[in-house]
C-alpha cells in the first residue's frame, strides 16, 4: 500500500489573494514574473513544485532536471522498487559501493538516534513488516500483535547494530531499514539547493515535506495550512509534520506508522507535531522523533538544533 493514499496533514496556501496552487504546467502571472508547477510522486507521496519567475524555457528546463534527480534519488531510497539500494540492502543485509546520499542520510539518522536516545531508529522496517502483514493482509484485529510488535522491537529494532561505510554498509542478522521519515526532506533540500543554483528564489518546494525559497512574490511569507486550520508561514525555511494520521493501519487510527522502537507499538502521545527549521531533512527527523519521545523530551531534543521549533498537538 502506497503513500499515495495517505491523508496530506497540511498544505500550502496562496499568500495573495486568487493565486491558486499550480498543476503541471499551469501557470499563473503576477508582476514580473509567472508561477510555474509540477505535480508528482516521490518515495510514494503525492508532491508538486510551485515556482516563480519571468523566464519561462528556464523554468522548464529546472523542472525537467528535478524530474531527473527525483529518478535518481528513487533507485536510492524507495522502499517500492526491488532495484533501489534500500531494497538491496534490506535484502542482502549489505551493500556494497553505497552512494554518497545514503551513506549522508544514514550518518544523519545515526546522530539524531544517539540525541534521541533511540527513539528515532530507521530500523524499525520489520514493524512496519508486521503491523502490514497483519492488518492489511488478515483485516483483522487479534490480541498478539502487541506482544508479537514487542518481540520483533526487543529483536530487531537496534540502530547500534547498522554499520555504514564509505565502502559497504552492513545490517545485523534480520534487520531492515526504512528512512521514510528522513529522506523525503533530504530530498526536499536537494531539490530546493537545485532551484536555487538554477537561478530561482521564489519557490515552494512540497516532496513530501516543505521548503520554501525566499518569501512568496507579493513580499509575504509562503503560508501552510494545518489540519486543524492553523496556519504557519515560511520563509526561506522548511516545514515537516507527522502525526499517526499519516498511515493508520485499522480504523481507530490507534495503530499506525510512527512506532516506538523500545515497545514496538505505535507512538500514540501527541496527535501532530510541525518542525519549522532551516533544512526540510532535520525537521522531517526531528517532526518523527518528538512524536515518540512527547513533548517534554522533545524539548531537550530540539536544543540541539538551533533554528528549530516544534508546534505539538496533545492527544485528547
Amino acid at each position: 500500500m502506497r503513500n499515495l493514499t495517505r491523508r496530506r496533514a497540511f498544505r500550502i496556501i496562496a499568500a495573495a489573494a486568487g493565486l491558486p496552487l499550480l498543476a503541471a504546467g499551469v501557470r499563473a502571472t503576477v508582476p514580473g514574473g509567472r508561477f510555474f508547477g509540477w505535480q508528482g510522486e516521490v518515495l510514494g507521496a503525492a508532491s508538486e513544485l510551485t515556482l516563480w519567475h519571468w523566464d519561462e524555457a528556464l523554468a522548464r528546463r529546472a523542472i525537467l532536471k528535478v524530474r531527473h534527480e527525483i529518478e535518481r534519488y528513487e533507485r536510492i531510497f524507495s522502499l517500492y522498487r526491488d532495484d533501489s539500494e534500500i531494497a538491496r540492502l534490506n535484502r542482502d543485509g549489505v551493500l556494497a559501493r553505497p552512494s554518497p546520499e545514503l551513506i549522508a542520510v544514514i550518518d544523519e539518522s545515526q546522530k539524531l538516534s544517539t540525541l534521541s536516545h533511540g527513539a528515532f531508529d530507521i530500523s524499525v522496517q520489520p514493524l512496519w513488516r508486521i503491523y502490514e502483514a497483519h492488518f492489511w493482509s488478515r483485516h483483522e484485529v487479534a490480541p498478539d500483535i502487541a506482544a508479537r510488535a514487542a518481540d520483533v522491537a526487543h529483536t530487531l529494532v537496534d540502530y547500534r547494530r547498522i554499520q555504514p561505510g564509505a565502502a559497504r554498509i552492513d545490517l545485523a542478522p534480520g534487520l531492515a531499514i526504512t528512512l521514510n521519515g528522513i529522506a523525503q526532506g533530504f530530498i526536499t533540500d536537494r531539490v530546493a539547493d537545485l532551484l536555487r543554483n538554477e537561478g530561482f528564489a521564489q519557490a515552494m518546494v512540497d516532496l513530501g515535506e516543505f521548503r520554501a525559497l525566499g518569501r512568496h512574490p507579493d513580499n509575504g511569507p509562503w503560508r501552510a495550512a494545518l489540519r486543524d486550520g492553523r496556519t504557519i508561514e515560511l520563509s526561506g525555511n522548511a516545514l515537516a509534520v507527522s502525526g499517526g494520521f499519516g498511515t493508520a493501519f485499522e480504523p481507530s487510527g490507534r495503530f499506525h506508522h510512527i512506532f516506538d522502537p523500545s515497545t514496538g507499538a505505535s507512538a500514540n502521545m501527541l496527535r501532530e507535531v510541525a518542525v519549522m527549521a532551516p533544512r526540510a531533512m532535520i525537521a522531517d527527523a526531528l517532526a518523527t522523533a518528538i512524536c515518540v519521545m512527547g513533548e517534554e523530551r522533545g524539548i531537550e531534543l530540539l536544543a540541539h538544533y538551533p533554528g528549530a521549533r516544534a508546534l505539538v498537538t496533545r492527544a485528547s
